[in-house]
Parts: C-alpha cells; structure tokens; sequence
C-alpha cells in the first residue's frame, strides 16, 4: 500500500460557476480558489454533487479541472480532487487520465447509480477499474447513498478494494451510519483517509476520531466550522455543541427555501455570486432571495461567514 497524504482540515466542495444564462463561468475560477485558501480551506472536491458533476457535460467538466488544477500549479495551497464520475467505466476512466494528464492531486468516483452494484465485490470491481487506470493518483470513493441509491455497509467493500489497487486512498463518507464509518476510519489501523461529509453533524465524526471532512457550507461558513473543530480539540465540548447547533440552524434555511441551489444563494450573500443551478434543480425567485437574506441575517453569524 502507498503512503497515504490525508487530508486534516476542511475540504470545501465548490459550486460550480454558471452565467445568468446557465453556461459555464469557468474565469471565475481563480478568484474562488484564492478564496478558498484565503479562508484557510485545504482541499477542494470538484465536480461532485454541489459542483453539478452530472448536469455538467464532459468538455466542462474537464474545463473546470483545468482551471482548478492551474491554480493548484501557480502555487496554491489548496489541492484538488476531481469527481471523474460513476456510471460509465470508460467515462471514469476518461475524466481520471485527463486529471492524471493535468496533474491533479487525486480523483473521485462515486457508485453507479443507474445500474447498480449489488455487492461490495461489484462495486469495488468499478471503482478498481477506474484506478488501475491511473495506477499513481490517489484514489478515492464517494459514497452518498442518498442520491446513488446504492445502500451498503462500506467496510466490506474497503476490504474488497484494498486488495485490488495499492491507489486506493479512501472515502469521502456521506452517510449517517455512524458505526460502519467507524469501522472504515478503523480499518488496517487506520490507514486509510476517511473524509466526512455531512457538515450538520461534523462533531459526532469528531468524536469518533475523523480529522478531515469535505462539505458544500465550508464554501462560505469555513470560520464556524474551524471554530467548532478548534474548540472540541481543546475539550471544550459544550462550546462546540453550541456551534454545532449553529450549524444546523443554518442549514435548515436549505429546507425552507428548495434544497441544495440555497447554497449557491449563501455565496451570493457573502459576495461570491456563482450563478444559478441547472435544471431541474429549482432555483430561487428575486422575492425568496430577499426573503432569504432576512433569515440569514436573523442566524446573527456573519462572524462565521466566510471573507472575500
């Protein structure tokens, strides 16, 4: 097994920047990655499911690696890790050579979502088809079940993966099965990268001993949560519950106003306006946005918000 660089921090999740005509605002791209790092984030997931991976089509996809892997390039600090897909295996293998090619720091897939594994033998067969492909990239899965509808205990298909490929690296965890992360961030000692990802509820992976996580609201609440992380590292439980709690409180708004483009209204409100998301995602009306902007200010957190 290759020496793992795990990632200890916040792994943002970018949106993916879009015109008010629904293309690709790709030049934007630098301004947000210096933002990012400006705001202390050390990782950036692209392409995934905040990043609209699959409503974007192949060309831009890899327009956005590029532009983020160039800045990666220039001298950032923050690396990248791309999303190369999880339908098609000739697809995953396409976007994980041209990410290898360009020379990003690791890739992504996710379960097939159409036709489905069964197991954890078929799904690791996927994912080591699209590793053996890139034999020295890192290699990552992202499980979020709730959109793939693929449901199973990962430790089987940990078990499974590491004897297929020595690039394999490890899973961004999106799941509420707190006791099957467990047994991943166990595994082998704990030598594999165990990233958490859902940003509700970081402090109970905290506790269970995760040090990195990727998330769609360290975009633009990195403070909340490097403050809820510093405090519970220094035993101070009860401040990081409250912070928690402020986490929750700001995530509720995503209820209250349509899902996942809420998002994408948090960056325009802290000055980062990336644009609308694509259908069939429903986007705000001008009159919820102001709506929105009231709640928002009615959390009393803009200390929290991240600065431009």
């Amino acid at each position: 097994m290759k020496k793992i660089k795990k990632y200890e921090g916040l792994v943002a999740a970018p949106f993916t920047p879009m015109d008010k005509n629904g293309n690709l605002n790709a030049g934007m791209i630098p301004e947000y990655y210096n933002f990012l790092e400006k705001n202390g984030i050390i990782g950036a997931f692209i392409n995934g499911t905040t990043g609209e991976g699959v409503s974007l089509s192949q060309k831009e996809k890899q327009v956005v690696a590029t532009k983020w892997t160039a800045c990666l390039k220039e001298g950032g600090k923050v690396r990248v890790i791309n999303l190369v897909g999880g339908t098609s295996y000739k697809e995953c293998i396409e976007n994980a050579v041209f990410s290898r090619e360009i020379g990003m720091s690791a890739i992504a897939v996710m379960a097939p979502y159409f036709f489905k594994p069964v197991d954890a033998t078929q799904l690791a067969e996927f994912v080591a088809r699209v590793g053996e492909a890139v034999p020295d990239m890192p290699v990552y899965f992202y499980h979020i079940p709730v959109l793939t509808g693929v449901y199973m205990p990962l430790i089987g298909f940990m078990k499974k993966i590491c004897e297929m490929i020595p690039n394999f690296a490890g899973i961004k965890y999106t799941n509420e099965d707190f006791m099957d992360f467990l047994s991943c961030l166990n595994y082998k000692e704990g030598a594999y990268d165990l990233l958490w990802g859902r940003d509700e509820c970081i402090l109970s992976a905290l506790i269970l001993g995760c040090k990195g996580a990727v998330g769609s609201t360290y975009n633009y609440a990195a403070p909340l949560y490097q403050t809820l992380i510093s405090s519970f590292n220094k035993g101070y439980f009860h401040e990081a519950k409250k912070l928690q709690q402020r986490s929750v409180d700001m995530i509720e708004l995503f209820g209250k106003y349509g899902g996942i483009a809420t998002g994408k209204a948090f960056m325009k409100y802290i000055g980062l306006d990336c644009g609308k998301f694509r259908l069939p995602v429903k986007n705000m009306t001008d009159k919820m946005y102001e709506d929105f902007v009231k709640d928002v200010e009615l959390l009393n957190m803009n200390k929290f918000f991240s600065i431009r």
